[in-house]
């Protein structure tokens, strides 16, 4: 009872302090560097992890939700990894030049599978947890395609795409831990993951926080390179992620449906950046991945500030409304 009770308290405060504990990881890694070095090798498997412990709070049943809303599906994707592409090639190739590791970053920062933690964000901000749930496992079973695809399209003459190597690493990642994940909770009819969070979850989140780290370390000695352009690097990240939170947005404001609205914002605006690194990092010089590692210090507080924003809106909207069935 003790273990459950603290894996409980544990997953509350790192939740609270996500925003601190991730960057901090990331700083932890490059002062470390080379104590951590060694163990890069382990990434790999410390994601599927991750990507199984996601999975099994996610049954057959929400998948469904998904399926008798194509559109919304449909409509995310677009935005995540058609319109977002397009935009971050676009910044890339305008402030560094088309040839530049960093425009792969920016653009495989768009193209990746939607981010764990925008489930928490959903449900804080009045969005829908089954539908974020169910969108997130269907974009990660759907990234051994997409992924290949993007950075094909985008960089086919610039560098080059291994797409089998790393079609496999996503099967192994991403697509194998997701498939055992609903697995287990179709066979447990949705039982297991109260069962196993407090447990697996805690161990989950530490993982996370290892590879974040590690990726960290992996870039470490790149870091005198990276004082001369973080100036311009820093505000373009900036700008494309507040761009893929303001795109799922308005993208959708046509729904007339502040539920939708707030769950393709975030599904739009926040990837999975721990995958991004590792494909950066195993396929591509290693100044590609950096854009995706700054990503983690932006995405987490402008995740802050988009649900300032969702609030403030849905406040004006709701007073609207409000003075007009007055009138």
């Amino acid at each position: 009872m003790m273990m459950r009770e603290f894996g409980l308290a544990f997953n509350r405060y790192f939740e609270k302090w996500m925003f601190i504990i991730i960057p901090g990881s990331l700083v932890l890694g490059f002062i470390f560097a080379s104590q951590l070095q060694p163990f890069i090798k382990s990434v790999p498997y410390l994601f599927a992890y991750v990507t199984l412990t996601m999975a099994i709070g996610c049954g057959l049943s929400q998948l469904r939700v998904v399926m008798k809303r194509p559109g919304i599906m449909a409509l995310t994707f677009l935005i995540a990894h058609v319109l977002s592409p397009l935009v971050a090639y676009g910044l890339g190739t305008l402030a560094f030049g088309a040839n530049s590791p960093y425009v792969v970053g920016l653009v495989l920062f768009t193209i990746i599978p939607i981010g764990v933690s925008t489930v928490l964000w959903v449900g804080m901000s009045g969005g829908s947890v089954p539908l974020m749930l169910a969108m997130v496992v269907l974009d990660s079973a759907l990234s051994p395609l997409v992924v290949p695809a993007g950075i094909h399209f985008f960089f086919d003459s610039a560098v080059e795409v291994k797409a089998g190597p790393i079609i496999m690493d996503l099967l192994v990642i991403i697509v194998l831990p997701t498939i055992i994940g609903v697995a287990l909770n179709q066979m447990s009819r949705g039982r297991i993951q109260n069962a196993v969070a407090p447990y697996t979850s805690p161990l989950s989140k530490f993982c996370f926080v290892a590879v974040v780290s590690l990726n960290a370390s992996a870039i470490a000695p790149h870091l005198d390179k990276l004082k001369q352009d973080m100036a311009l690097l820093v505000p373009v990240v900036i700008v494309l992620v507040g761009i893929c939170y303001a795109f799922g947005y308005i993208g959708t404001a046509g729904l007339r449906n502040y539920e939708q609205q707030v769950t393709v914002s975030y599904a739009t605006g926040m990837r999975n950046i721990s995958l991004g690194i590792v494909l950066a990092l195993g396929y591509f010089s290693p100044l590609a991945a950096v854009p995706v590692v700054l990503s983690i210090l932006i995405q987490q507080p402008l995740a802050t500030v988009h649900h300032y924003v969702l609030q403030k809106l849905n406040k004006n909207k709701t007073g609207e409304s409000t003075a007009a069935h007055v009138r």
